[in-house]
């Protein structure tokens, strides 16, 4: 799956998601863009699901008749990401266009 990732998420997330093709908005040439023309270009460009921590965008947007999918997280908290990156994994299989997925993640006990 040909997926994005958002302006607010750390690059090393793309590592951890090797069953897909992640770029990121930067590399894209996408830096300057936000909220729907930056899902307008990653629709255009092929992209399935876009991946972001902006908690509102899937608010803001009416994704009714989106190609593709959001997969928001509730935190762009490196350490955390790392750890759990098969949730957001499943989250980007599981989603579909026109669609938003959440992933929360709550704090870790400390041992």
């Amino acid at each position: 799956m040909k997926v994005l990732l958002d302006h607010n998420l750390p690059i090393g997330l793309a590592a951890l998601l090797k069953k897909h093709e992640v770029l990121s908005a930067d590399s894209q040439g996408w830096a300057d863009l936000q909220n729907g023309d930056l899902l307008k270009a990653a629709e255009d460009a092929g992209f399935e699901v876009m991946v972001t921590a902006d908690q509102s965008i899937a608010y803001q947007q009416n994704l009714t008749r989106r190609r593709l999918a959001l997969v928001v997280l509730n935190t762009n908290h490196w350490p955390t990401l790392r750890l759990d990156a098969d949730r957001v994994a499943s989250a980007i299989n599981a989603a579909s266009a026109g669609n938003f997925i959440v992933v929360e993640f709550g704090p870790r006990p400390l041992f």
